[in-house]
């Protein structure tokens, strides 16, 4: 009882600063973003901490933080390698791919009427399959190496940053394309000065959107096939082995990597679209 309610007391504290600091009680806007986030995360670690131990859970069902963070220190070499296999091969190289095919796609969209009608009811169809259904296909086509998850990963990313591409290059005034056209702009002129920097809001939309889809297809389309290393090989063999610490450690490195990309996007789409009143 005594774990449990030094949780509960913890909880409570927690709760009470972060009240405090979210009704402006401290004039630093930056650190408040900043001190919020990490007082909620570091309260539920160690209240998860007080209860695995106060309730004396079998670690098979749930591990305490300190398991898992005991599994991250001894597991560094597999976890980078993992790391290196599923985020820096299969996500990131088949999100380039994805992002490069989506805005090539929507540029030529956007030059056909005919192609735009017809190309956003087949993207969302193929956005709505399974990922289930068709990572085992690329998976048996292209191999059970990181080129197999790079192609599910670039088939998810597309068509959301296809969508949001197309919505923005249309998202201009008509007395706007009539101003670039009375200045004798040309298509391209047009797009890089005016239609393009109108979609970017649009385009960052497609694209953090894509972060996290990315990361999700290279951990599932591991679980059908995948040499002896990822991060979705080592969550499905741990799992059987019942080594639920070590699954835990590997989601951790998941949410860290899947953070950062999300934030680098964002970073990115603040400094490029500073203008916008979204931004401001």
């Amino acid at each position: 009882m005594m774990y449990i309610g030094a949780a509960l007391l913890i909880w409570i504290a927690g709760w009470l600063l972060n009240v405090r600091l979210a009704n402006g009680q401290f004039s630093d806007r930056m650190a408040v973003k900043i001190a919020v986030p990490a007082i909620f995360g570091l309260t539920i670690v160690i209240v998860w901490e007080l209860l695995v131990i106060g309730f004396q859970i079998n670690p098979v069902i749930l591990p305490a933080p300190s398991s898992v963070a005991e599994r991250f220190v001894q597991e560094g070499p597999i976890l980078w390698a993992d790391f290196k296999q599923t985020v820096l091969k299969g996500a990131l190289v088949g999100y380039l791919i994805g992002m490069v095919a989506a805005f090539a796609v929507a540029v030529l969209a956007d030059r056909s009427p005919f192609l735009t009608r017809g190309i956003l009811p087949v993207g969302s169809f193929m956005a709505a399959l399974p990922i289930v259904g068709t990572a085992p296909i690329l998976v048996r086509w292209l191999g059970s190496d990181w080129e197999s998850k790079a192609a599910v990963v670039a088939l998810m990313v597309f068509f959301p940053i296809l969508v949001n591409t197309v919505a923005g290059l249309k998202d201009t005034a008509a007395m706007q394309r009539d101003l670039m056209r009375t200045y004798a702009a040309g298509y391209w002129a047009t797009m890089f000065k005016l239609r393009l920097p109108a979609a970017l809001p649009f385009i960052f939309n497609g694209l953090k959107i894509g972060t996290t889809l990315a990361l999700i297809g290279a951990i599932v389309a591991e679980f059908f096939g995948s040499p002896t290393v990822g991060m979705g090989f080592r969550i499905s063999t741990s799992f059987g082995q019942l080594a639920l610490d070590m699954v835990w450690a590997e989601i951790v490195v998941a949410a860290l990597a899947g953070s950062s990309f999300y934030g680098l996007v964002t970073s990115m789409e603040k400094r490029m679209t500073f203008w916008h009143p979204s931004q401001r």
